[in-house]
């Protein structure tokens, strides 16, 4: 455990930040999850799913929590599943 004043807030905003973080990448791996099992098993609401996805991908890639060529990817082949 830290001794100085700053070290001390930076370890919890960091729990903070990682607890956030967690929340919204699992969210997103979740969505894609669903989403493509919808696709290939070609379901009523895979429409809605794939939006979902694609919203929980936009937020995971504006955060910085993944790349924005790595969201962009998982959209096409999503997408391309749709098709």
């Amino acid at each position: 455990m830290p001794n100085i004043k700053g070290a001390i807030k930076r370890v919890k905003q960091s729990a903070a930040a990682n607890e956030q973080n967690s929340h919204v990448k699992a969210s997103m791996r979740t969505a894609v999850r669903k989403a493509d099992n919808a696709l290939v098993n070609k379901e009523e609401n895979a429409g809605e799913l794939l939006k979902s996805a694609v919203k929980h991908l936009d937020t995971a890639a504006r955060k910085g929590l993944i790349h924005k060529n790595t969201a962009a990817r998982q959209k096409a082949r999503l997408t391309k599943k749709a098709l």
